[in-house]
């Protein structure tokens, strides 16, 4: 049983003292990522299902969130589950070294859905390590040392990801690694090139990234690394004809072009991958997240084959004890044969323009604090703000404490009318599995509609 907004919890989990128990015990021995651990209270969570989560109070949460934008297919996916149950069943684990039948699966299933001639993948158990392996690749490919990335961009936690990450969180983590140089990538409503539009954008961000490759020296760029459409950054398609520009330039230097597909790929633009929106090919595609919608820890580096070629005859000096875990790619065939046959590529496709975009739209028209609504499928951001003329952002880049207030007090009143999202910078992030429902949608935007009412009174431009 599960219960609607605003009523008495009556799921038949409820169960109030285990969730104190279960947040207790996270508090007494847990250490949490990307946080001051003094004042956490994190939501423990009873069971999922679909589209929803639901706390041992019995409250039932639409998750918006698809927790970090991973869970594709929803949670307890049956299909999936299944296919783990199966699996575990007849051989938990072996080791890399060893052929298993779902490995070579889930790689044939994940590179039937690429562009021709990139059809091997390194599997890896996360979407960090994942591009850590895309860079040395690239390095060892070319010989060459350099990576290049964009200052609004997130690429992991590992020690060659987090430097070429261009968020705050690099910050802190920025020592010990050399040859990582940040460019402005284009983004048209905060545009750094004072751009009149996407085609102007487009053309200053290809020309500064054409004199970033000069200044540094075209035969020191081993990679041009780019999340296809960046997520923690605030969810920004690229203008019309960039990755195209950004293909041209890595052919004319002779630079591999790594597209970060971990929060983007497999459904979440309405594309298997996002770059295939626009067209243009890469050399090496990181991915992790969507491939299994995270049932099982998966993710890995697809392969063009001229960086294959580069090891034929001499090895690749990296690896894991998990590379194609049997559980992860028996979840990821599962996955991907459910997306396809279910046809969730299309209607996160269908559902993102004829739903999505036009009831956001709306809720920028009746909210002066959205700034701009920015997506594709079900990958959307709202760009708050305290001026829509002026642009500035309802909160300070990288807010904290009580600088954070309006975006800590939005992100609490979602969570009041049963709807997890995430909040990020000035930004609330709206990320739904990519089979979710018309009317889970609706009932998503009406809660969104009510928390903006509750911050609207931070705008202080003209209506």
């Amino acid at each position: 049983m599960t219960t609607t907004q605003g009523e008495t919890p009556t799921d038949a989990a409820a169960d109030p003292a285990t969730g104190v128990e279960v947040l207790d015990l996270d508090r007494a021995h847990v250490f949490h990522s990307w946080s001051a651990q003094r004042t956490l209270t994190p939501l423990p969570i009873a069971r999922t299902e679909g589209t929803a989560v639901w706390d041992y109070d019995g409250r039932r949460y639409l998750d918006f969130s698809s927790q970090l934008v991973y869970t594709n297919v929803g949670h307890q996916h049956p299909r999936v589950v299944a296919a783990i149950q199966e699996q575990a069943g007849r051989m938990c684990t072996i080791a890399p070294q060893h052929a298993n039948d779902v490995r070579g699966q889930a790689a044939q299933r994940i590179t039937a859905r690429t562009p021709a001639g990139l059809d091997w993948v390194f599997f890896t158990s996360t979407g960090a390590e994942a591009v850590e392996n895309a860079i040395r690749m690239a390095r060892l490919h070319t010989g060459r040392r350099k990576i290049i990335s964009t200052y609004r961009s997130y690429h992991g936690n590992t020690a060659a990801a987090i430097v070429a990450t261009g968020d705050p969180r690099r910050w802190p983590n920025d020592v010990g690694i050399a040859g990582h140089v940040h460019v402005f990538g284009p983004f048209p409503y905060r545009s750094p090139f004072w751009s009149a539009d996407d085609a102007e954008e487009c053309e200053r961000a290809l020309s500064h990234l054409r004199q970033v490759i000069e200044f540094e020296g075209p035969e020191t760029v081993a990679a041009i690394l780019l999340e296809s459409v960046p997520g923690t950054a605030g969810v920004i398609p690229p203008p019309p004809g960039f990755l195209d520009g950004v293909r041209q330039l890595c052919d004319e230097f002779g630079i591999l072009w790594i597209a970060d597909e971990v929060m983007a790929g497999f459904g979440r633009t309405g594309s298997w991958f996002a770059f295939q929106h626009w067209g243009a090919v890469p050399d090496l595609i990181s991915f992790a997240k969507g491939v299994n919608s995270g049932y099982v820890p998966l993710g890995g580096v697809i392969l063009s084959q001229a960086v294959y070629e580069s090891f034929l005859d001499r090895p690749y000096p990296g690896g894991s004890t998990y590379s194609g875990h049997p559980l992860a790619c028996a979840a990821a065939v599962a996955t991907l044969d459910a997306m396809e046959e279910e046809g969730m590529i299309e209607h996160a496709r269908k559902l993102g323009e004829d739903v999505v975009r036009p009831g956001l739209q709306e809720l920028a028209d009746r909210h002066p604090v959205v700034g701009q609504v920015r997506g594709l499928g079900m990958f959307w951001a709202l760009d708050l703000v305290r001026d829509r003329s002026s642009r500035q952002m309802l909160v300070p880049y990288n807010a904290s404490g009580a600088a954070n207030a309006p975006m800590a007090e939005l992100a609490a009143a979602c969570r009041r009318r049963g709807l997890l999202a995430i909040t990020s910078q000035n930004r609330l992030h709206l990320v739904p599995p990519c089979n979710v429902s018309v009317d889970e949608l609706t009932e998503a935007l009406g809660a969104v509609d009510d928390a903006l009412g509750e911050i609207d009174h931070y705008y202080t431009g003209a209506p």
